[in-house]
């Protein structure tokens, strides 16, 4: 998709979500025929003329102001996730590459690998924004190991797996939210490297092949994913609902390193403690080696 057609489909669908008495409005007559605000309704809130707004939804967004976009996310009420993404799509409209990039980088870190390699209590990963998983710890790749099932093509790719592998709907069983969060960070990345060519090869394989990812791609979900619970139905352990804290790296810039934990003295960390015991008896393959040379591009943005 263009840059211009994200821009209008993203304003349109966040527009959509506002009531009139969200957003402090009187509420003229009960015949709308639009969902949420209307356009000139946006305009009066940002206080922008009805025709500059129009041409901002047509995605005419080039030269808007920093004041201008903090305007426009604080009349439709956008969180950080959503006003970031504005931001990101107005810079990626201002500044074209003539042709799409494929990013690269070298290997990563020994000093970060160490690190990854010593939580040894905490399944652990690095991955990049497109979701691939570039290294991991014993744990992590215990935890993660139905996507390194024979034939998978590495690095593993988490949104490759959920929406492609027949397993991938049992891995995560709260679906629904996990479908969710896939795609709302996929749709944050394009909005951060819409012209990386890694990135949009897998969205466009992602689209063409799952209808359920289509689906929620259209909708012009964004989201921030720094902590949070998740559950997984493990094949070796069952159930088992973790705590994570994702970090990026600021010197791998478009890296991040999330890590899973359980409270002590609860049924989870018990469980975790099970999968420790089954990696370390079944040697899960590859669980022992952390790769140093991941495919050519790990970053695939900032996130």
């Amino acid at each position: 998709m263009s840059t211009e057609s994200d821009i209008r489909e993203f304003l349109a669908s966040r527009r959509a979500k506002i009531t009139p008495q969200q957003a402090g409005l009187p509420a003229y007559g009960g015949n709308r025929r639009v969902p949420g605000l209307r356009r000139e309704e946006v305009a009066l809130l940002a206080g922008v003329s009805i025709d500059y707004y129009v041409r901002l939804e047509r995605g005419n967004i080039a030269g808007a102001s920093e004041e201008v976009l903090d305007a426009l996310a604080n009349a439709l009420q956008l969180d950080d996730a959503e006003r970031a993404h504005l931001h990101d799509l107005a810079r990626t409209a201002a500044h074209r590459p003539t042709r799409r990039s494929k990013r690269t980088r070298g290997l990563l870190p020994d000093s970060v690998l160490r690190v990854l390699s010593s939580m040894t209590d905490a399944p652990a990963f690095i991955r990049n924004g497109r979701l691939d998983i570039l290294a991991t710890n014993p744990l992590g790749r215990a935890l993660y190991s139905p996507l390194y099932a024979t034939g998978a093509r590495e690095p593993v790719n988490i949104a490759r797996f959920q929406f492609l592998d027949p397993t991938g709907r049992d891995f995560f069983p709260d679906w629904d939210e996990s479908l969710n969060t896939t795609v709302s960070l996929l749709r944050t990345e394009a909005g951060r490297a819409p012209h990386d060519s890694d990135l949009t090869g897998l969205i466009g394989e992602l689209v063409t092949r799952s209808e359920e990812f289509r689906t929620a791609w259209a909708k012009h979900n964004v989201r921030l994913h720094h902590s949070g619970r998740k559950a997984f139905h493990h094949p070796a352990v069952g159930e088992i609902t973790l705590d994570f804290d994702a970090m990026e790296l600021p010197a791998q810039p478009g890296l991040t390193l999330t890590a899973y934990s359980a409270a002590p003295c609860t049924p989870d960390h018990d469980t975790l403690q099970l999968l420790a015991t089954w990696a370390a008896t079944e040697h899960t393959p590859g669980a022992d080696q952390l790769p140093s040379k991941p495919s050519t591009d790990t970053t695939s943005g900032r996130h």
